[in-house]
């Protein structure tokens, strides 16, 4: 076994050393939590998730930490224009993130610490970057002062005469340099605030996750990802905070997922084509979006459209096929996706940086080969491959029930015509079996006979 990821920090594809086999420290910034969470959110929880599940295949113990943002001007915002505590919304949009989550089967964290239980630590970490001259306090902020750490930038590969070009940065006249970042500001009613060494106040967002992360995982990570978006500043300034406060490396791998798209254009509240999961889910099952999201590479930019959504829908009734064979079979589904199969092509593509597309393409392949030919030893690399990808995780009555549902009919109503087509073509009443074929087909089922005398269906 050997896992190669592209490596953002040294821009090339590694062999993945862990520091630690017994257990692998893996993480990932999680959601701010202001509203309901978007496409773009699950496309990076659902890609880490992937890692999650190939990193569990191969190491005793993967400790995966994703944060939750519980603290920023937006949740503010929220609180003003809602009229409700801080808190109740943190509260109920955490609780969407983690359902809407939990629909496309992405896996609990390890843990999932919140940025407000951890103002203690972001505070130390402060203090003990104040002492090594690498901060300092102007006006009741606290600001990293950037010239202090010379590699600043080798994340993003900006020089610091450039830093500020796309920078979220507050253009202040008590900082030192326009390039240095708050680590603390002060707060006034009605914001949250905490007392400090600085006066009552609140952190800076790249704080939190150094200080998280310091905690439950400890320096140096094995990994650290985030969407694209995240590589500068907020990861650049993590490094240059974290490395100076502990003096240890920051991360080791660092993954990062290109953007999501929505019919080619950038998703956007203001071009109305900003897409919800609450939204998403409307429009196409769980397990379907998954695919979605993981069919393309996930260092590429991704786009979301009507094309995209029914291809998934026809793979995911395809790969539900196949395990209603095996289930016809009396097949066991005990198997785990860690258990030890000598040979599966899918794990061995996503050992290549996480190669989803190549993994879904073998996939169709052994569901085009158990169609031919059922054979229990393919069905299991198949059944491996597919839980390790997140999907077939319902019975295939459960699946194509669920697909019924949308057409009006039921699975009695299919499976009868079924039986009612098979007595006619063996009484030769060919013109009633062609009847009832037709009458499923306008109703959105298609029927496809093999060469064993069975028959299955899918949605048109």
């Amino acid at each position: 076994m050997t896992l190669y990821f592209y490596n953002s920090l040294s821009r090339r594809k590694e062999l993945f050393i862990p520091q630690d086999e017994s257990c692998i420290k893996l993480y990932v910034c999680g959601p701010t939590v202001y509203d309901r969470a978007h496409l773009g959110n699950a496309r990076s929880a659902v890609v880490f998730d992937q890692l999650f599940r190939l990193l569990r295949i191969y190491y005793p113990a993967v400790h995966y930490a994703r944060n939750i943002t519980d603290v920023d001007d937006k949740i503010n915002e929220a609180s003003l224009t809602r009229g409700l505590p801080i808190e109740a919304i943190t509260q109920e949009t955490t609780a969407w993130y983690q359902q809407d989550m939990t629909r496309l089967n992405a896996l609990p964290p390890t843990v999932e610490p919140r940025a407000t239980a951890h103002i203690s630590e972001m505070i130390d970490m402060i203090q003990t970057l104040i002492v090594k001259g690498h901060a300092y306090e102007a006006e009741g902020h606290v600001l990293f002062r950037v010239v202090s750490f010379p590699e600043y930038g080798k994340l993003s590969g900006r020089s610091q005469d450039d830093v500020l070009a796309g920078a979220r940065v507050e253009v202040a006249p008590f900082k030192e340099d326009p390039s240095d970042f708050v680590l603390w500001k002060p707060s006034e009613s009605p914001m949250p605030g905490w007392e400090s060494p600085w006066g009552f106040g609140r952190p800076g967002w790249h704080i939190e996750c150094s200080a998280m992360g310091q905690k439950h995982l400890g320096f140096p990570l094995d990994i650290h990802c985030g969407g694209h978006d995240l590589q500068f500043p907020h990861h650049e300034n993590e490094i240059a905070q974290g490395e100076c406060a502990t003096g240890k490396t920051c991360a080791r791998y660092w993954l990062h997922n290109g953007m999501l798209t929505v019919d080619g254009q950038k998703m956007s509240k203001s071009l109305g084509n900003f897409i919800t999961m609450e939204e998403a889910f409307s429009m196409a099952p769980g397990e379907v979006i998954r695919y979605v999201l993981l069919s393309g590479h996930y260092r590429q930019d991704l786009d979301w459209n009507e094309s995209h959504i029914l291809q998934a829908r026809q793979a995911m009734d395809r790969f539900y096929q196949v395990k209603g064979l095996a289930e016809a079979q009396g097949v066991s589904f005990d198997i785990e996706p860690e258990a030890d199969i000598e040979v599966n092509p899918v794990l061995e593509a996503l050992e290549d940086d996480l190669n989803t597309p190549k993994a879904f393409a073998i996939l169709h392949q052994l569901a085009n080969s158990l169609y031919k030919d059922f054979s229990i030893p393919v069905f299991l690399q198949f059944y491996q491959g597919a839980q390790t990808l997140g999907l077939l995780s319902m019975s295939s009555g459960e699946w194509f029930q669920g697909s019924l549902d949308e057409t009006g009919l039921c699975m009695a109503d299919v499976e009868q015509a079924i039986l009612d087509r098979a007595q006619a073509k063996c009484d030769k009443d060919y013109g009633q079996a062609d009847r009832i074929r037709l009458d499923l087909l306008e109703k959105g089922i298609v029927l496809e006979d093999h060469k064993d005398g069975t028959t299955t269906w899918k949605k048109s």
